[in-house]
């Protein structure tokens, strides 16, 4: 994202992946279906994955503007 430092070494970039894949594996709730918090607001509000409700909330669409 914006105001990360710009890096040309590609072993970093390689490195920071590695890291970056690293800490994922290493993380108690890895998959967002199985987090309860996501669980828990699908049940109350959601209702269901790829219902009306969550995709009117969730998703977005793409609006083609012109380059200014």
């Amino acid at each position: 994202g914006g105001g990360q430092p710009i890096r040309f070494d590609s072993s970093l970039k390689k490195k920071r992946g590695e890291a970056l894949y690293e800490e994922d594996r290493n993380m108690p709730k890895r998959c967002s279906h199985h987090n309860p918090s996501i669980e828990k607001i699908y049940a109350d509000y959601l209702e269901k994955p790829l219902g009306k409700r969550s995709h009117k909330l969730l998703h977005t669409e793409y609006t083609s503007r012109p380059v200014v």
